[in-house]
């Protein structure tokens, strides 16, 4: 069972008036995913809010050849769903579980109603749409600009972490998922990774990686 202090603990209802959030608790349901599982796939009806509480998945869309083009990774406090239930269309892409991971699920009509009373809401809303327009146009200029070696580095650079003054992946996507990441071969992306680690610019330890210089590609 939800409570009001669970909803308290998303970033997304931080600030609503008590009674709504008991009102909200009601109909909030929590679902579980081991990894490697489909939360939701491309082209379902968009049944209601999604809030990650643990774990970390990817949001993807297949492409001609049925390989999965990876948009962005999410996690802990992150939500999907939200364009569905604001233009009434299906899911114009699936979300797979990196992890296990733990959602809350918000029911249409509940956040709707909720959207409707709570301006604030609606602004973190807006302000969510706008975080993934701004990343969808960064990846659009990646594509469109730099070459295999550029856009790697990018991709490290996004992911990375600043820990002790060091820039730090703890845990690596699998090269093959950046290859979806970017639109390039795996192998490609090996041979790029391999020339970074020769040239002294990361260190990797398993899935643990160190990045010592910024890739000079990325920031050019």
């Amino acid at each position: 069972m939800v409570t009001t202090l669970m909803l308290k603990s998303v970033p997304l209802f931080a600030g609503l008036p008590e009674a709504r959030l008991a009102a909200l608790a009601g109909g909030v349901g929590v679902r579980r995913f081991p990894r490697g599982t489909y939360i939701v796939r491309t082209g379902e009806r968009t049944d209601g809010l999604y809030i990650i509480l643990s774990g970390r998945a990817k949001v993807l869309i297949p492409d001609e050849k049925g390989d999965e083009v990876i948009l962005a990774r999410i996690g802990p406090g992150e939500f999907f769903g939200d364009m569905g239930l604001l233009d009434d269309h299906a899911r114009s892409a699936s979300v797979k579980t990196l992890e296990p991971c733990e959602l809350m699920c918000v029911p249409k009509a509940d956040f709707m109603r909720c959207l409707s009373d709570n301006p604030e809401l609606a602004m973190r809303i807006i302000r969510g749409l706008v975080k993934r327009l701004r990343e969808a146009d960064r990846q659009i200029e990646s594509l469109a600009l730099m070459d295999v070696y550029g856009r790697v580095a990018r991709v490290l650079l996004d992911l990375a972490e600043t820990v002790d003054g060091k820039r730090v992946i703890h845990k690596a996507p699998a090269k093959q998922e950046i290859a979806h990441m970017i639109g390039a071969s795996r192998e490609m992306v090996s041979r790029v990774m391999k020339g970074l680690e020769n040239s002294g610019q990361l260190y990797i330890d398993k899935r643990r990686i160190v990045l010592r210089d910024a890739p000079r590609s990325a920031v050019s």
